[in-house]
């Protein structure tokens, strides 16, 4: 277990919930937020982008809401070159990304998000240390947005053409939120 927040728990991903992210990674409405609805995946693809991964800094993780398996997070401290992407400093600020998604559709639109979002920040800046933590949804995915806007995360930069979704490079969002701790300091 990663951490439990109320009826929300994150533990990391096992080799028994390759069907899961199968099922979600399948399903178009989920695919239309997360990867793509022409990017359905099959236990192949799940392996290369959930399992077989180069960087072992990346933590691949289930969420459970009262037992039930219903989506994924993954979180993973910010590399040099990413940094220097998003134009912060190279240094030893630590700054973590985290990439998400509700699985099973029946769990859309009950404020699960903003719980689920919400503590993994508190996760990743008490446990982690982490004095950022950065987000970059597609700019036309406006209920992500107003999650993360409801977690205290801040639009600071427009990525052109970040990220290749269904056929298209598509701009993104930069969005961060920044320990207040650190803005104590400022």
């Amino acid at each position: 277990m990663i951490y439990q927040k109320g009826e929300i728990l994150v533990r990391r991903l096992s080799e028994n919930d390759k069907h899961l992210l199968i099922k979600w990674l399948s399903d178009p409405m989920v695919l239309q937020f997360y990867e793509g609805r022409d990017r359905p995946h099959d236990l192949e693809m799940v392996d290369k982008h959930f399992y077989d991964r180069k960087s072992q800094d990346v933590i691949g993780c289930i969420i459970e809401h009262r037992g039930i398996p219903i989506g994924y997070i993954q979180y993973y401290p910010l590399d040099a070159e990413t940094k220097i992407k998003y134009g912060y400093a190279v240094g030893s600020e630590i700054i973590y990304g985290t990439d998400q998604f509700i699985g099973d559709v029946n769990y859309w639109n009950k404020g699960l998000g903003k719980l689920i979002v919400s503590s993994m920040i508190d996760y990743l800046t008490t446990q982690k240390k982490a004095m950022r933590v950065v987000m970059d949804p597609q700019t036309w995915n406006k209920r992500a947005i107003a999650c993360y806007e409801k977690c205290n995360l801040k639009k600071i930069k427009l990525l052109p053409k970040h990220e290749l979704h269904e056929g298209e490079y598509r701009d993104a969002w930069l969005m961060e939120y920044t320990h207040p701790k650190e803005t104590d300091t400022l």
